[in-house]
């Protein structure tokens, strides 16, 4: 079996076509792997570091802001559009899938449509509460439709396809150590245990507002254990910050670091999660059942991480509190809050772990199955 994978611009788009390759691998190990990015894009180091064999297509989005910069890049975009179909049939045509399958990002356009057009079986994976402009065109055009969330079908024509709620894979390890064992091996005692992190380049607004949380409870010595990862945008500010207000970056209560690596023992720590809402960072709070403070990117297509968040707070599982909103004062409040009721924590974190699918393997790869009974 020969299956074609398109994604790319994003982690958020290319780590769950990862997964999916490997969940179909898991049932049929001979088959084979082809993936279609773009050349600069994440997915050109993503993929073969995984260990699969990318072919690359060049795609941009358009921009909507009127400015000299951006009318040059939507003439490259349009230059790149003229010839994407011409491109996109060469990759198929050369590879000969017998299915298709788009994670999202702009690659998967082109890719995805012809070979939905050339009769290829096709699906679509939507892990946002708001789906990309991508897959909602392509949701026109393809047999089948994952979703991460039922409440994306909002924003698609459901009557134009197939769909299945398949939840996000997750990574492997998330669960694997206990809350006890994930303290202990952090340095940390049983005491309230916070984690906040705004991704690998770190957020501006968690960072301001987490300097001034720590400065709160560690001066009040009250029981609460912190991890914070600052990112890259934090690491000239941050540390000073600390040193500042004389405050540890490493103690039995503290643990301040640019970079999370070992995001599983921290995140089965915690008690509560302070973060922004990426699709894959709330699957993975949904897995390990966690109560959450939700400060969704204001800056991302569509406002979609907003739409996320509220899955989970409409569920109970999060509070959600709009970047414009955000206050140093804000979030020490609802922190103190949560402190101050263990119980309210442990509500949270069961309405969290209620979201979470443990059979997204398996929901996938009755979509693939039913694509391959397409080929027969």
């Amino acid at each position: 079996m020969r299956v074609l994978i398109s994604c790319g611009g994003t982690g958020g788009h290319i780590n769950p076509g990862l997964a999916i390759a490997d969940i179909i691998k898991s049932k049929y190990p001979d088959a084979e792997f082809l993936f279609a990015g773009t050349p600069k894009g994440m997915e050109s180091k993503l993929v073969p570091q995984a260990g699969y064999r990318i072919e690359t297509i060049k795609v941009a989005g358009f921009q909507r802001k009127i400015s000299l910069e951006n009318i040059g890049r939507n003439i490259k975009a349009v230059a790149y559009l003229a010839v994407s179909g011409k491109r996109a049939k060469e990759i198929i045509s050369n590879f000969k899938p017998d299915i298709a399958i788009g994670t999202g990002g702009y690659a998967a356009g082109p890719v995805i449509r012809k070979a939905a057009r050339m009769g290829i079986p096709t699906a679509i994976h939507e892990q946002n509460a708001y789906p990309g402009v991508t897959n909602r065109l392509l949701s026109k055009e393809v047999d089948y439709v994952m979703l991460t969330v039922k409440e994306a079908l909002d924003f698609m024509d459901k009557s134009k396809f197939e769909y299945s709620v398949t939840g996000l894979p997750v990574r492997s390890n998330i669960n694997h150590i206990s809350k006890t064992d994930a303290r202990k091996k952090l340095g940390f005692n049983s005491d309230f245990t916070i984690l906040s992190f705004g991704g690998s380049l770190g957020a501006g607004c968690i960072n301001d507002t987490m300097t001034e949380a720590i400065k709160w409870h560690y001066g009040k010595k009250l029981k609460i254990n912190h991890i914070h990862g600052y990112g890259g945008m934090g690491k000239d500010t941050f540390p000073q910050a600390m040193k500042s207000a004389g405050i540890p970056l490493k103690n039995n209560r503290l643990r301040i670091t640019e970079y999370i690596n070992d995001m599983d023992v921290c995140l089965a720590a915690a008690d509560l999660v302070i973060c922004r809402s990426g699709a894959s960072t709330l699957a993975e709070l949904e897995a390990a059942g966690k109560a959450s403070i939700l400060i969704p990117s204001p800056i991302v297509a569509g406002n979609h991480q907003y739409h996320n968040a509220m899955v989970l707070g409409k569920a109970g599982a999060a509070e959600v509190i709009e970047q414009k909103d955000v206050t140093p004062e804000k979030i020490i409040k609802e922190i103190d809050k949560l402190y101050k009721n263990p119980d309210k924590v442990e509500i949270m974190s069961k309405s969290a772990a209620n979201l979470h699918l443990d059979d997204t393997n398996e929901r996938i790869l009755a979509v693939i199955d039913k694509l391959i009974a397409k080929t027969k």
